[in-house]
């Protein structure tokens, strides 16, 4: 009784049982992957940057269920090449500039490798001594690079963590300034909570705020004008917080952005951090996709002000050249997370967590488990230095001013909003299209324009609408992108436009 019992038919013995990890074979597959990525990289011009395959195109190309017996990697690899490429967009194409960068690099890939190596599980610090300590120390690495005050570095008793995306990081900031301010005037109070950001402020925000039980009409997404260069008013947040006082509610949590997904709009930190202080609002910035260009002096200026907010996030796989997933969140005051987050249970009690003299980073994120994401950092601040990575940034920005010049060059366009690090936000002007034709209707015409691009396979960009413009998104960073793949880019723009005033 209790124990487990097993059909005959389940305990096969067939001749083709193999070890999971042989270590023969893993070498001899090793090298089979490694120039199977090697060769889909040389190969990836070739593909249509955009897939274009039909929904459900997979499951007619699979088999039913799994097979009862092993294949080899040489078959699966055919049907990788045959199936699974068709079907993926492609990041990594240096004519993909759509969304945001998701640069990688080969110490990013060796990085990712070593992870999987060690598949260390390193929720505390006794569960993998080396994983704790090497994020705790590479977060200090890159804030100095990124001359961060000292309060938000281990070494001043602020502290780092690399979660897996800013959904992540943004999520539990609100946790935790909601659990801080709670302790104060009483749980009860939770649907009196308000949180703030721009109407460009990223989704997962206004996501994370109704995960934290933050009643949905207190979520505030302040509009933004042409003005501010669609940057958060100081003075427009302002005003909803006094309205929102005067009806009898509780300013919470503001998340200024550095690098907006839409437009990479950037928030100035300082005037709205000294209105947030003003009611002990929790603020924290989301640099996930343009923070990483701090790391070069001519644009650490946008983060004048961060000495006076709680928390501040970047994604080092967007733009830092490190292998998805590698979310980097500094916090001035780690206890505030950690008193939300810890848990105790007696299965993973031991002396080095009851010393207090570690870090254990499950109280830190929301899952258990975690990957050792720092040695994927480690490896890329080591393998390039910061003056490469600062230049490998400079290259994108470069490009980007380059294509800008092409957009202002042609009468027919006009770029939408100012250019801010790597990004250019342009459309047809309605007067291209035609005398009298109106705003909505050049609208339309600008996204049929953006499909015909993507339909091309040549190009891959995406949109955004700012201020009841639509307009299309370039955005330069993938790491193989070069020059002549951003004039390329344009010269399909400016053909696909011909046809368009043809029709």
């Amino acid at each position: 009784m209790g124990s487990l019992t097993f059909s005959p038919e389940i305990q096969e013995n067939s001749p083709n049982t193999i070890s999971p990890l042989n270590l023969e074979e893993f070498r001899r597959q090793g090298h089979i992957m490694i120039d199977f990525i090697a060769d889909y990289y040389q190969d990836i011009e070739k593909y249509p940057v955009l897939s274009n395959v039909e929904p459900g195109y997979l499951r007619q190309c699979l088999p039913d269920s799994a097979p009862r017996c092993p294949e080899q990697i040489e078959t699966i690899l055919q049907d990788v090449q045959k199936h699974i490429i068709p079907g993926i967009t492609h990041w990594q194409s240096p004519n993909h500039f759509a969304y945001f960068p998701a640069g990688i690099s080969t110490a990013g890939f060796l990085g990712e490798m070593l992870i999987s190596g060690f598949n260390v599980v390193g929720f505390s610090w006794v569960a993998s001594p080396a994983a704790t300590e090497l994020e705790s120390i590479v977060m200090d690495w890159l804030g100095q690079v990124l001359k961060l005050p000292s309060f938000f570095l281990f070494s001043g008793n602020g502290g780092g963590v690399i979660q897996g995306t800013t959904c992540e990081a943004i999520l539990c900031t609100i946790v935790a300034a909601r659990d801080q301010m709670l302790s104060k005037i009483g749980r009860e109070k939770i649907g009196k909570l308000v949180v703030y950001a721009s109407d460009q402020t990223h989704s997962s925000v206004a996501k994370a705020a109704k995960i934290a039980c933050i009643h949905p009409e207190n979520f505030r997404a302040i509009k933004t004008t042409k003005s501010t260069s669609f940057a958060l008013s100081p003075e427009a947040l302002k005003m909803a917080i006094s309205k929102d006082m005067e009806d009898g509610l509780i300013p919470l949590f503001l998340c200024a952005t550095i690098g907006t997904t839409g437009i990479n709009a950037v928030d100035p930190l300082g005037p709205l951090c000294n209105i947030a202080k003003e009611h002990g609002i929790w603020v924290h910035v989301d640099a996930a996709q343009a923070g990483s260009a701090c790391i070069c002096p001519e644009f650490r200026h946008i983060l004048n002000g961060i000495e006076c907010v709680d928390s501040f996030s970047l994604n080092a796989h967007k733009w830092l050249f490190t292998n998805l997933d590698c979310c980097c969140l500094w916090l001035t005051n780690p206890s505030a997370l950690t008193k939300s987050l810890t848990t105790s249970p007696e299965y993973l009690s031991n002396k080095a967590s009851e010393s207090k003299q570690v870090v254990d980073y499950k109280d830190w994120q929301i899952a258990l488990s975690r990957r050792f994401r720092a040695i994927k950092l480690w490896l890329v601040l080591r393998s390039y230095g910061v003056a490469n990575l600062r230049n490998f940034q400079r290259s994108h920005v470069k490009m980007a001013k380059s294509f800008e010049a092409l957009v202002r060059g042609d009468r027919r366009f006009e770029v939408v909003v100012p250019r801010n690090f790597a990004m250019v936000c342009f459309r047809m002007v309605p007067s291209a299209f035609g005398a009298g034709v109106e705003l909505d209707s050049a609208n339309k015409l600008n996204r049929k324009l953006l499909e015909l691009v993507n339909a091309s396979g040549k190009v891959f960009m995406t949109h955004a609408m700012v201020g009841e413009i639509f307009v299309i998104r370039c955005a330069i960073g993938v790491t193989l992108t070069e020059e002549k793949h951003v004039i390329k880019a344009w010269e399909v723009v400016q053909e696909t436009a011909n046809t368009i005033l043809k029709m």
